[in-house]
C-alpha cells in the first residue's frame, strides 16, 4: 500500500499560538483522537507535556495538585485535564500570582460540558477556549479531495489517524468505538446495560439530520425518555454528537422548538449505520441525511477552527417550511438547502424562495443558496446551487 498523502497544517494552529500571546491559559477541547495533543505539542514545543491519562500523574494531580504544578514553574501542556478537574482551581491561584505571564499553561480535554463547567467556575477570564474537531476539508490533501467523491470522503471521516497511517476508515473506527467511545461515554454515565446503550447510539445515527424526539428515541431503545435525554447529553459531552437549535427570528410563534441531531464525524456516523464502502452509502436511504451532516459539520468546523463562535441554525415551521442550515453572522443572514443529488433540480429552490419572501415582507433580507452533491455549480430559479467542493474554502 502506498504511503498516505501528507496532511495540510491544522487551521487552528495559528489561532492557538495567537491566543497564547493573549491569555495565561489556552484550553483546547475536542473528541478523542482529533489531534489535540499533536497540535499543542507542535505549537508549544518548548513546554513540557504532562498526560493525566498516566495513573501516576493523575494520582498526583488528585492528591497533591500544588506539588504537581510546582514541578513546572514555566508552565506545561496538561493533557486530558478532565481526569483531574479540581486541578483547575489550583491553576487559578497560580495564574493570579503571575497575572502578566502569557501562554504558560495549555490544557486539553476530551469532555466538553464537564470541562467547560470547571473552566467557567475556576478560570473565567483567564483562559481562551478553542475546539479542535476531526479534520476539515481544507486540512485534507487537496489532490485527494479533488479526485474523490463525497461518498468516499464521508466514509473515511476526518479523524487524523487513518489518514496518517493509511488505514481504511471503517477498520480504524471499529477500534475507536471499542476503545474510546464506549469507555469515555460509559465513564460519564456509568451505564450498566451496555447492549441498550450500543443500541441507543446506533438509533441516534439513524436519526442524524432529524428533530430530536426523546420519547420516540427512548421507546425504540427500550429506555425512558429521561434516560434517552441523559445518554444523548453524554454523547454531546464527549464530542460524539451535537445539536443545532432552530432559528426563530421573532417573526412567528409557529417555528418548531426541537433541535436537530448531528454527528461530529461522518465516518463514525457511517460506521454506526453499518456502511462499510462508498457504494453502500450511494444506495442507502439515509444518504441525504449523511450529506446534510457532512455540510453542517464542515460549516461549523470552518468557524471553530478559526477561533470563532459558530452562528449556525436551521429553520422549520409547523407547516413544514424549512431551510436545512441558517447562518447568522452579525446582520448577515444566509439560508441553505442541502441536497445530495448531483443534478440541480428547479424545485430545490421552492422552500428557500418562500422563506426569503416571507422574511423580506418583515424587513429581513436573507441570502439564499443550495449546496449539492455534484461537481458543477448551477442555479435553481435564480438561487445559486454550489457544488459540495466549494466547502473546501
Amino acid at each position: 500500500m502506498p504511503p498516505p498523502p501528507p496532511l495540510l497544517p491544522r487551521t487552528l494552529h495559528a489561532v492557538l499560538v495567537e491566543r497564547a500571546r493573549q491569555y495565561p491559559i489556552v484550553t483546547v477541547t475536542g473528541p478523542r483522537q482529533s489531534g489535540k495533543t499533536t497540535l499543542c505539542r507542535a505549537a508549544f514545543a518548548d513546554l513540557p507535556w504532562v498526560s493525566l491519562e498516566r495513573p501516576d500523574v493523575r494520582r498526583q494531580a488528585l492528591d497533591d495538585p500544588r506539588g504537581l504544578l510546582s514541578r513546572y514553574p514555566d508552565g506545561a501542556i496538561l493533557d486530558e485535564v478532565q481526569r483531574a478537574p479540581d486541578l483547575l482551581s489550583y491553576l487559578q491561584d497560580d495564574v493570579d500570582r503571575r497575572p502578566d505571564a502569557r501562554g504558560r499553561w495549555v490544557l486539553t480535554g476530551s469532555h466538553n460540558l464537564l470541562l467547560l463547567q470547571a473552566v467557567s467556575q475556576s478560570l473565567a477570564g483567564r483562559t481562551a477556549l478553542l475546539n479542535l474537531l476531526p479534520l476539515g476539508l481544507e486540512e485534507l490533501p487537496r489532490a485527494w479531495v479533488a479526485s474523490h467523491s463525497w461518498f468516499e470522503l464521508a466514509m473515511q471521516g476526518g479523524y487524523p489517524a487513518p489518514w496518517h497511517r493509511g488505514v481504511p476508515g471503517d477498520v480504524w473506527l471499529a477500534d475507536y468505538v471499542a476503545t474510546y467511545l464506549d469507555r469515555d461515554v460509559r465513564d460519564v454515565l456509568r451505564v450498566g446495560d451496555h447492549a441498550a446503550f450500543e443500541r441507543f447510539v446506533r438509533l441516534c445515527a439513524g436519526r442524524a439530520g432529524q428533530l430530536v424526539n426523546f420519547s420516540a428515541l427512548g421507546a425504540d431503545a427500550g429506555i425512558t425518555h429521561n434516560t434517552a435525554r441523559a445518554w444523548l447529553s453524554a454523547l454531546e459531552v464527549t464530542f460524539v454528537t451535537f445539536t443545532l437549535r432552530p432559528w426563530a427570528p421573532n417573526l412567528t410563534t409557529r417555528e418548531v422548538k426541537s433541535p436537530k441531531l448531528y454527528f461530529w464525524d461522518t465516518g463514525l456516523l457511517c460506521w454506526l449505520l453499518g456502511l462499510r464502502k462508498p457504494t453502500d452509502l450511494e444506495l442507502h436511504p439515509l444518504r441525504g441525511a449523511v450529506f446534510e451532516n457532512l455540510v453542517a459539520v464542515q460549516s461549523i468546523k470552518q468557524d471553530l477552527h478559526r477561533g470563532r463562535r459558530p452562528g449556525w441554525w436551521f429553520y422549520r415551521d409547523a407547516k413544514g417550511l424549512e431551510a436545512d442550515l441558517v447562518q447568522v453572522d452579525g446582520l448577515r443572514h444566509r439560508a441553505l438547502e442541502v441536497k445530495s443529488g448531483a443534478t440541480v433540480q428547479a424545485e430545490w429552490a421552492n422552500a428557500l424562495r418562500t422563506l426569503g419572501e416571507r422574511m423580506a415582507r418583515r424587513g429581513l433580507q436573507v441570502e439564499l443558496g443550495i449546496v449539492h452533491g455534484g461537481d458543477e455549480d448551477g442555479s435553481a430559479q435564480g438561487v445559486p446551487a454550489l457544488s459540495w467542493r466549494r466547502l473546501v474554502g
